[in-house]
Parts: C-alpha cells; structure tokens; sequence
C-alpha cells in the first residue's frame, strides 16, 4: 500500500506533490527549502539559518508521519555554493547527531525559490 503523506506542521508544498510517499515502511520525502510553515515564505538570514530551517521542515514531516532521525537511512543536500558546506554540516549535525545517516552532497545551479539548500530523506516509519 502507498500513502501519500502531508505534515500540518510543515510548509505547505508549492507544487504538486505531497511531503512524502510512505511505502512498506519506508518514508520518501520531497525536498524541504527554507519556508516559514507559518506563512509559507522564505526565512531571512544566512545558509545556517537556512539550514536550520529546512532540518526543522524535515524533522515536523518525520514526527508526524512516524519516523524520527534515527530512523533516517539516506539524505540528499542540494547546495547552490558548495563553499557553504561546512556551515551546513555543523546545523546538520546539531539534528542527526551520532547517528549519521548515508548522505550525498551536490552543488546544483539553482532551486526552486532562489533558495540556497534543499534537503529530503529516506527513512523508515513505525507503521
């Protein structure tokens, strides 16, 4: 059975797609940029407050569907600069903590918004 998932605690998506897609027990989730969840528009700042923001969006659309960072099998970083990648692996780590799941990093020429980082996951779900 696929359940296609929406986090009320997470930005609404801007396109057409859900949050994630929940299969066999396992969480697919469309990348997260950093949206405000309560208004549905970027966050000021720089790439760390950026980060921060979208780890949180990541982290209301795990909560909710069942899962949790320990439960993370596989990330994906999209960065526009890759010269912000060791800001972004110190928020990073703040979320993951020691259990480092796989991760792959890439620079990319530009994401949905402007925005400087997407991030989604694969992880498992109590279902």
């Amino acid at each position: 059975m696929v359940k296609r998932f929406n986090a009320e605690k997470a930005p609404a998506a801007i396109g057409p797609y859900c949050h994630a897609t929940i299969a066999n027990g396992v969480l697919y989730s469309s990348g997260q940029i950093p949206l405000d969840p309560e208004t549905n528009e970027l966050v000021i700042g720089g790439i760390e407050v950026a980060t921060d923001q979208v780890m949180k969006n990541l982290a209301a659309v795990l909560e909710e569907a069942g899962s949790s960072w320990d439960k993370v099998l596989k990330m994906n970083l999209f960065l526009t600069d890759m010269d912000d990648f060791p800001i972004v692996n110190e928020v990073y780590a703040r979320y993951v903590g020691e259990y480092k799941p796989a991760r792959s990093t890439v620079q990319v020429a530009k994401l949905p918004k402007g925005v400087s980082i997407e991030i989604d996951c694969i992880a498992l779900i109590s279902e």
